[in-house]
């Protein structure tokens, strides 16, 4: 692989000292990720210090490092590691002469952000960096930055926050030309008052921008003015995207595509273009018309765009489809076990109400929706209803107020935790069953999908 950074370049970016000369092909700071020819960035935290796990991020082939004390390994010494990452992060980025794309929204982020690389990446003759997982956070994005190579001609970057503010600051870190909003929904409603607060908070993207850059927002938005006022001062340009024919891009036909996604015909200005998304469910359709717009502001290639689309696999956790091996058939399982608040909730319940077969849930708590979760953990039982759910399992104690409001309506079990629901899923699901599996990720559901997709007893 060819090298990203040099010891010497490094030593210039953060300030710093290098004891000998190395080249690194990439950059972690969990000693766990460390590859071959990596620079790992000794963190210090509250309840670790990166220092400790040095000998092994070496025995895992680790090039350098970048440390903050004493260490006879190949090392860049500088005063503060978290500083260094955000300056290794800053030269990055202004090395870069290629269009970079910041993505953040209550929901959909990680997903747009995936099909937005596709898109940008399907080219033979350009190279698109993206954030990998959901690095979105004040360590996330600067580490996703210092993995970018200086030759990207596309790099999407997803920023996420849950505290207002946080989003004002990562901008500036990535200082995007194109700077988009999926969605503002109840997500962390734990540390804000309100949507509209959440929705301010969003908008702290758009100081960012690059002079003359593109703020790309969400037409349906009840929030759509709001975000709009917040781009205004930032932005040269500002793109809406949505269902309504008054978005600058909008679809024009939707029709159900053989193989359970839409197919979708396409206004962007004065253009048209007609195309498949492969993931099922509108609100992957609104995430097509963003990433439409996205890749219509970079100058990038739209044909191939909606070729990506078309081709689109579903993420662990967010989408993806596995089988259920059972006794005398199988079931299919929609993985949405990373994420969940009541925009998503919902959104990936109509999604199974359209699936054939018997319907089967298994639902994890929302966590972080402060002092009005109650009433949003209630509000999923019409869209429960309405998906024609005949079985399901609750996970977690903020799910009481929903099973009360499903009494006698749907049969369910109700449970503490994961392994319980893991047992009772079990026993409950039969061949040909469509089954959901979605929560917060605390609540661990992800084992409930491994337990599952690893074989029926």
């Amino acid at each position: 692989m060819t090298p990203i950074w040099t010891a010497p370049a490094i030593a210039r970016a953060v300030g710093g000292t290098a004891s000998a000369d190395f080249a690194a092909t990439g950059v972690a700071f969990d000693s766990r990720e460390v590859g071959e020819g990596d620079l790992f960035v000794a963190l210090t935290g509250e309840s670790t210090d990166g220092h400790r796990f040095l000998d092994q991020a070496f025995a895992q082939g680790a090039a350098g490092a970048i440390v903050s004390a004493d260490t006879p390994h190949p090392h860049v010494r500088a005063a503060d590691t978290f500083a260094a990452l955000e300056d290794l992060a800053r030269a990055a980025r202004a090395r870069v002469a290629g269009k970079v794309i910041g993505v953040t929204g209550s929901v959909g982020k990680t997903s747009t952000k995936e099909a937005l690389f596709a898109a940008l990446n399907r080219s033979p003759s350009r190279r698109a960096h993206r954030s990998v997982k959901s690095y979105n956070n004040h360590t996330g994005v600067p580490l996703s930055l210092a993995r970018m190579p200086a030759d990207s001609d596309y790099a999407v970057l997803e920023m996420g926050m849950n505290h207002p503010g946080e989003l004002a600051h990562l901008t500036t870190l990535v200082r995007p030309h194109v700077a988009m909003i999926t969605a503002i929904a109840p997500a962390h409603t734990e540390f804000f008052p309100d949507e509209g607060a959440i929705a301010d908070a969003k908008g702290e993207i758009f100081r960012g921008l690059e002079p003359g850059g593109t703020a790309i927002v969400p037409f349906d938005s009840p929030h759509r003015d709001r975000l709009i006022g917040h781009a205004r001062p930032h932005a040269g340009t500002i793109v809406t995207f949505g269902m309504d024919r008054a978005a600058d891009v909008h679809p024009l036909e939707l029709a159900p595509a053989p193989t359970g996604g839409t197919f979708v015909t396409a206004r962007l200005g004065a253009r048209e273009l007609s195309f498949t998304v492969s993931q099922p469910g509108d609100h992957w359709v609104s995430n097509a018309l963003a990433v439409l717009a996205a890749v219509d502001a970079v100058g990038g290639d739209l044909a191939l765009a909606g070729l990506a689309l078309g081709e689109l696999g579903g993420l662990p956790g967010r989408g993806a489809r596995r089988t259920v091996a059972l006794a005398g058939g199988e079931a299919m399982l929609i993985d949405e076990s990373y994420n969940a608040n009541p925009a998503s909730m919902r959104a990936t319940l109509k999604v199974l109400a359209r699936e054939p077969g018997r319907h089967v849930a298994v639902l994890g708590e929302m966590r972080e929706m402060g002092d009005k979760a109650d009433r949003y953990h209630a509000g999923l039982a019409e869209p429960i209803v309405e998906a024609r759910v005949e079985a399901l399992v609750l996970v977690g104690e903020a799910m009481t107020h929903l099973a009360a409001a499903l009494e006698g309506r749907v049969d369910f079990v109700h449970v503490p935790d994961a392994a319980s629901a893991l047992d009772h899923a079990r026993r409950l699901i039969a061949p040909g069953d469509a089954v959901l599996v979605k929560g917060s990720n605390g609540v661990g559901l992800s084992r409930v999908v491994a337990g599952l997709a690893g074989g029926h007893r």
